[in-house]
């Protein structure tokens, strides 16, 4: 790598290192890889905005979005969409599309999607509101992996056990990173104001790819120091039911809710208004940021105001075997990755594809 390039470290430790990997394929057909979208909230009946639910194959959801908007000669930012989902799957997910005049019955707009495009259209159902991205809860997924180890389902209870003992980092996936790190250093170069970019999409992917990056080593250090099943004292933790977010100030009080899955710390998302941990908890996160060549004024003079980022996921795993291979499904939150999960059965580089 060139001198004038950062030094990036993607190596990402398995919270299940003491067991070895199942091996196997994943994606060897769309139907091995089944997502589901859990929506925030359901449509109402009234309003302009008709909630399309759709299940799509071998489309992107951007796909999907400007065919919505050509049938209905709307602007491709007038279909709204929650959360981007996988073109080499079967997902199924919502979008709407506004009716601001004469709205049409639900039923024949079904028909006019399904006719003119390759998906099947579950409901349709007027709401108030634009579906925004971000207005999901989740993902559920049931993937098949197929050409696994002979003992593959023994050994993936093993694991599973374990990460329903401890729970498993948050990593951001290699759909963000890039395989070899290609995104983090488009990032870096554009807080660094050493690379220009007219697409404002892609430039703020880019550098939220180095955000995400960061976050990924700050997970690293809490596992390497022992520190992923323990709470800091001045972490800004959040509860799982609620999605409130407070500052630890008692470890003795707070480290039973933390064992009892009640709250789990968060992670840096580095920005300019991120809100900060304390104590020796905000001593981490700033030795992960002096680590990098990015500063605070960096990210303020790139606009990037940072968010926290839950550290810890509690995924509820459930192992069978198909006529292909052993199936595994399970719920994450918005914004966590498939492919995290999968990995830590896995432990091949079927997951970074």
């Amino acid at each position: 790598m060139s001198s004038d390039l950062p030094d990036i470290n993607l190596d990402l430790p398995f919270i299940t290192k003491d067991y070895p990997g199942i091996g196997g394929k994943i994606r060897e057909k769309s139907s091995h890889f089944l997502v589901e979208e859990i929506p925030l909230y359901n449509p109402d009946g009234t309003g302009i905005h008709l909630y399309l639910n759709i299940t799509k194959e071998g489309m992107t959801t951007r796909d999907v979005q400007l065919k919505l908007a050509e049938l209905f000669n709307q602007d491709p930012s007038e279909v709204g969409k929650a959360g981007l989902k996988d073109k080499y799957a079967i997902t199924t997910q919502n979008f709407s599309v506004v009716f601001d005049g004469e709205q049409p019955d639900p039923d024949e707009i079904i028909k006019i999607v399904e006719a003119e495009m390759p998906v099947k259209v579950n409901w349709a159902k007027y709401h108030s509101n634009k579906l925004r991205a971000g207005h999901l809860e989740g993902n559920r997924f049931t993937i098949t992996i197929t050409d696994a180890e002979d003992d593959a389902l023994a050994l993936a209870r093993k694991i599973a056990d374990r990460i329903h003992m401890a729970g498993m980092p948050n990593y951001y996936g290699v759909q963000r990173t890039g395989k070899e790190g290609e995104n983090i250093i488009q990032g870096w170069l554009l807080l660094k104001g050493k690379k220009r970019l007219g697409d404002r999409w892609l430039r703020k992917y880019l550098i939220s790819s180095y955000q995400s990056y960061l976050c990924n080593r700050y997970l690293v250090e809490r596992i390497e120091q022992g520190k992923f099943t323990e709470l800091i004292h001045g972490d800004l933790a959040k509860k799982h039911d609620t999605g409130g977010i407070f500052w630890v100030e008692e470890l003795e009080t707070e480290q039973p809710r933390f064992n009892n899955k009640e709250i789990s710390f968060t992670a840096p998302m580095y920005g300019y208004k991120m809100r900060q941990a304390k104590y020796e908890s905000s001593d981490l996160e700033t030795r992960i940021l002096d680590s990098v060549t990015i500063t605070v004024d960096d990210l303020r003079k790139n606009h990037i105001k940072g968010t926290r980022r839950l550290g810890r996921i509690l995924p509820e795993i459930s192992l069978g075997e198909n006529q292909d291979g052993l199936e595994i499904s399970f719920t994450l939150p918005k914004g966590s990755f498939a492919t995290t999960v999968l990995r830590e059965f896995m432990k091949n580089d079927q997951t970074i594809d």
